[in-house]
Parts: structure tokens; C-alpha cells; sequence
């Protein structure tokens, strides 16, 4: 059987970040990925930030191919045809060493491989992991699909995504719950560049991204979202399987009932859709991480439940984590301990860092909102005519419109209902 230091499962960014950080630290680091080559089996929105990924790769975006530096950040509410908006733009995000990319995954993770072959990491395509082997409690390699196909290590590394299948037969994770993921569905649409950047009110090669609540999702909890490409926009949306499930909503028609705002579609007027994308995204929050080590293995990324989704991340999480897994099983393996106690350093690095800090900030977020179904069907509601009735002119006093929209609020939401509401964002959310 043949041997290696570290075996990642998975090619993903967190799967990457450990190998390169691994094989930096002189591990012989081998990644393994169920695709032709890194990036074919991966999806997300497509937003890539600077600071985690500078870590793996200083000053990457030198020379990886990413889209668009993003410049503005926009908030739309969603309530019938109206839209209620709010944004932030700096110019200065738009220089080195910018704050975050739109990427395509393809060819993004595709350099990231070539990266780490270039700190003497093996990839080996094509090739699923069906289960781990074990010397007792250690874990000690992982067999594979292939003829004699059970490959040795002192350290197995779980980036295997959403689908957590060998975290749970290691004992490490419980099965996915509808409740816990999102089905997100997601769209590349091609248009000119000069459209893009007209649409967007965009200085050349910058980029901007819109994330759309309330019916974006027909009120279920979800988001959509808008991401400017070189060449293209991704769109997609995402709602919590659970859901989708209760209201007999499948993938195509979340994106299609996106698409048909008068907002959204006034966006892709006349862009033509190359690309169509289904996935899982973890959504289970803090409560849902699950152990994240044992005796030889270390679980990272979306495998691990690392999302934060009220901020849009989740590459960032990915490649952190991966990152210090790799330094973590270096560490161990140097040391010649590869017990529990020793690959625990891992979960007590993550919990020093902003990766469980923020999970645990938003711990109570997830079942504030399974409790409150109404927040993203009654709140854009009442924005949007509150909105409406404040910009109208027609001749009536603005104290008598105040009262006016006071009313509107209290005929949608009683007061009673409209401070267990605050209370309950405050705990959830600050």
C-alpha cells in the first residue's frame, strides 16, 4: 500500500488550502477529487475574498484568473414588483489588494490545483473515496473506487463538501437534514462587458454584487444574488431544502420566479445563459458543526458546516480552515503524535479565529427565522409601502402621512408582534 504524509479527500478551496499548507510544512500531501481536475464538481455564487485566500497563495491575485475586484455591495428587498435598495461602494476596493473577486469556480480551482502541484502536492483525478481504513480508533488511509486502491497516511483531511459521506461513517458528522442545507440553483448569463458595466454604473473592469430577500424566494428563507463577471453575470437563488419541500418548489422554479421581477430581468435584458447549476450549500449554522477531528482525521469547509450566510461567506471559511488543518496535521505529524488530544489543536485554532467566532455570534439566527416564517414575506411588505408612502406627493401633510404609515405597520404586524420581532433580531443577529 502506498503511503503519504496527508491525504486530502476533496479539491475544493478547503480541500487545496490544506494540501498547499501541508506540503509547505515538507508533507508528502496528496489530494484526491472525484472530477476530472480540481473545480468540475464545485459550485458557489462566485465571490472569492482577498484576505483568506492571500494567506494560501500571497498576492494571488496577481495572476489568478479571477472576474471583477467588487466595488459595491447592494441590499434589495423584494415585495411584488417593488424594490426597496441599499448599498455601499468604495472606489478604494478597486485597488490592491482589494477586499473581494467574483470568480468562476472552473477555472479558479483549476489554478489553485496547479498551485499546489507546484509545492509538490499530488493530485489524483477522477477517483472516489468510498470509505476510511482504521489501525483501532486511528484512522491510518482511505480505500478508494479504484482496483487496489487503499492508499496509506498519518493524517486524512475530509473536504469532501456537503455531502458529508465519510464524516459520517467516520462517526464524526449525523446525516444531512432538510432543514440544515439550501438547494441553490444558479445561472451564468453572458453579456458584453460595456452592458455590464452600464447596468451596473461601473468604472471599467470593476464588478458589483446584489443580494435580493422577501420574494426573491416567494418569502421562504433564502436569498438570491447577482454577481458582475468579465463577461457575464452569475444569478441564482437559494431557499432551505426543508422548505422547498413544504411548498413543492423545485430548483427551476426558485431561479425562474427570480427571474421574472421586473427588477431582475431589466438586469439580464438580453443575456444569454451558457451555464445552469444546482447544489447543496450548508446551512445548519453553529449548531450543526460537527466534531471536527478524531484520531488521524480532521474535517474542514463545507463539510464541516463552515458557512456563514447571513455575510455571504463561505470560500473564505473554507480556505481558513483548510489552511490551518494542513499546519495542524504537519505540527502532529512532526511531533509523532497523531492522537485525539493532538488533532484537537485544530478545533481550538478555529474557535481563536473568526471562522466558530461568527458562527457562534449567529448561533441563534437559523431557528429565529424557522420560527418566524413571516419575517421575509411581512417585512418587505411593510418597507416597501412605508417607502412608497413617505416619496409620494400628493397634497397630504406630512404628519398626517406618518400617522398614516404608522397605521400601514400596525394593520400588518400588531405591536405585540412587532417588538417580538425586534427582540428576537436583536438576540439573533447582534
Amino acid at each position: 500500500m502506498r503511503t503519504f504524509d496527508v491525504i486530502i479527500v476533496g479539491g475544493g478551496p478547503a480541500g487545496l488550502s490544506a494540501a498547499i499548507s501541508a506540503a509547505r510544512a515538507g508533507m508528502k500531501t496528496v489530494v484526491i477529487e472525484r472530477g476530472d481536475y480540481p473545480g468540475t464538481k464545485n459550485v458557489m455564487g462566485g465571490i472569492l475574498y482577498t484576505s483568506a485566500t492571500d494567506l494560501v497563495v500571497p498576492g494571488f491575485w496577481k495572476e489568478a484568473p479571477l472576474e471583477r475586484p467588487i466595488v459595491e455591495q447592494r441590499i434589495a428587498l423584494l415585495s411584488g414588483d417593488e424594490v426597496m435598495m441599499g448599498g455601499y461602494r468604495d472606489p478604494a476596493w478597486a485597488a490592491e489588494p482589494y477586499n473581494a473577486h467574483s470568480v468562476l469556480r472552473v477555472p479558479f480551482d483549476r489554478w489553485l490545483g496547479k498551485q499546489a502541484e507546484k509545492t509538490g502536492v499530488m493530485i489524483i483525478p477522477e477517483t472516489l473515496v468510498t470509505d476510511l481504513l482504521y489501525q483501532g480508533d486511528t484512522v491510518v488511509g482511505v480505500r478508494t473506487g479504484r482496483p487496489e486502491g487503499d492508499l496509506g497516511a498519518k493524517v486524512v483531511i475530509l473536504a469532501e463538501g456537503v455531502n458529508n459521506f465519510l464524516a459520517v461513517k467516520a462517526g464524526l458528522a449525523q446525516p444531512l437534514k432538510p432543514q440544515a442545507v439550501a438547494v441553490t440553483v444558479k445561472e451564468i448569463i453572458a453579456l458584453p462587458k460595456e452592458t455590464i458595466e452600464d447596468r451596473f454604473c461601473l468604472e471599467e473592469g470593476q464588478g458589483a454584487t446584489i443580494e435580493l430577500y422577501g420574494d426573491a424566494t416567494a418569502g421562504m428563507m433564502g436569498v438570491g444574488f447577482i454577481y458582475t463577471n468579465r463577461e457575464s453575470i452569475s444569478l441564482g437563488v437559494g431557499a432551505i431544502l426543508e422548505q422547498l419541500i413544504k411548498h413543492r418548489w423545485t430548483p427551476n422554479d426558485l431561479i425562474e420566479n427570480l427571474k421574472s421581477k421586473p427588477y431582475v430581468k431589466r438586469l439580464l435584458r438580453g443575456g444569454e445563459t451558457k451555464e445552469y447549476l444546482a447544489h447543496l450549500i450548508p446551512e445548519g449554522g453553529y449548531t450543526h458543526v460537527p466534531k471536527l477531528h478524531r484520531q488521524g482525521v480532521l474535517v474542514v469547509g463545507d463539510t464541516a458546516m463552515l458557512v456563514n450566510s447571513l455575510h455571504r461567506e463561505g470560500a473564505n471559511l473554507a480556505m481558513d480552515s483548510g489552511r490551518i488543518a494542513g499546519e495542524v496535521a504537519a505540527q502532529s505529524i512532526e511531533a509523532g503524535d497523531l492522537s485525539d488530544r493532538a488533532m484537537a489543536v485544530y478545533e481550538t485554532r478555529l474557535r481563536d479565529s473568526f471562522v466558530l467566532k461568527d458562527l457562534y455570534k449567529y448561533r441563534h439566527m437559523g431557528k429565529f427565522f424557522e420560527k418566524n416564517p413571516h419575517l421575509l414575506k411581512t417585512y418587505p411588505k411593510i418597507f416597501s409601502q412605508a417607502a412608497k408612502m413617505y416619496f409620494t406627493a400628493d397634497g397630504v401633510p406630512k404628519k398626517q402621512r406618518q400617522k398614516e404609515i404608522l397605521g400601514m405597520i400596525f394593520e400588518n404586524r400588531p405591536k405585540l408582534g412587532l417588538i417580538k420581532d425586534i427582540y428576537g433580531a436583536w438576540r439573533a443577529l447582534l
